[in-house]
């Protein structure tokens, strides 16, 4: 059983999968989602699957199902992978300095899991200014209105239905700024998830 006491943001449980769920959990994945969210991956640039989608609904993490991003705040950042201002709640991602080929970064991880999402960067446009850079693989796409996935049997699926207490308030009817000028990227943007 896991603990939920001061693991818990809104109605989500982020107390982390045991032993045998993260077991179940990785071996229902596909081998490109495992090098992303468990080796710490990055996808080739422009294929992810969910780069051009534009449908209302919530990112959730692949391989836990935690919500990490909103479509309201996803922006064609022009880099090859999906890009979003601010994450659906903080408190679903830990960042941890990512200092491997030869620069610094910032590495999002699912808060509840561990899995790997991509990188935060601060080129991103306002009102954030920052760029949620993440790896297609590592999400999943649920459209407004359908139930979340419960791969840990947490009874989340229902959590974002229309008078949710866990439906963020801003993730309503909140478009994102596009840069000034579409045509120019607002600076030279660092590359990979």
């Amino acid at each position: 059983m896991h603990d939920t006491t001061a693991s818990r943001a809104g109605d989500f449980d982020l107390s982390p999968p045991g032993d045998a769920q993260h077991a179940r959990l990785v071996a229902a994945l596909d081998a490109p989602a495992r090098e992303v969210l468990l080796e710490h991956g990055t996808e080739a640039p422009f294929c992810g699957t969910l780069l051009a989608d534009k449908g209302p609904g919530v990112y959730a993490c692949r391989l836990c199902g935690l919500p990490l991003f909103t479509a309201q705040r996803k922006f064609d950042s022009r880099t090859g992978w999906p890009s979003f201002t601010q994450p659906f709640d903080e408190r679903h991602l830990r960042q941890v300095r990512d200092d491997s080929y030869g620069m610094v970064r910032t590495e999002i991880l699912c808060a509840r899991c561990g899995g790997h999402q991509g990188h935060v960067f601060d080129d991103g446009p306002p009102p954030t200014g920052l760029r949620y850079c993440i790896n297609s693989v590592s999400l999943l796409f649920v459209a407004q209105g359908e139930p979340l996935p419960d791969p840990l049997g947490r009874g989340e699926s229902n959590a974002l239905q229309p008078g949710s207490a866990q439906t963020p308030a801003d993730a309503v009817n909140a478009p994102v700024q596009p840069p000034a000028d579409p045509t120019v990227s607002p600076t030279p943007l660092v590359g990979d998830a």
